[in-house]
């Protein structure tokens, strides 16, 4: 089994920043990537941003430019930077792990972004 512990959410004003941590544990052989994705109410889950062993990132349109994903392989520790925050980015943001044969979800991190 696998274990993502999610931190970091919180409320802020527009135009502030947060950073997202979510560290994986348990039975872990190998990870292929970890991410990143939010949900706001009434909608669906959408990327943020994810990024690969060997670091390859991928981001949403709306975060480019203003969000940084980052990661510790020997921890399997995963971090968004999020700057130049807007109220629309206000969700859940849900932390992942895909370890190639499953992939697995934290329990979610609500952020908050005030006008």
């Amino acid at each position: 089994q696998v274990r993502l512990v999610e931190s970091g959410g919180g409320l802020v004003q527009a135009g502030g920043s947060l950073r997202l941590s979510c560290a994986a544990s348990g039975s872990i052989v190998k990870v292929k990537a970890m991410g990143w994705y939010r949900q706001a109410p009434g909608k669906r889950r959408d990327l943020v941003a994810t990024v690969t062993t060997g670091g390859r990132t991928n981001y949403g349109d709306s975060v480019k430019g203003r969000f940084t994903i980052s990661r510790d392989n020997a921890e399997n520790t995963v971090y968004l930077q999020m700057n130049s925050l807007k109220p629309e980015d206000t969700a859940v943001y849900y932390c992942y792990v895909d370890v190639f044969l499953d992939d697995y979800w934290g329990q979610g991190t609500q952020v908050t972004v005030s006008s």
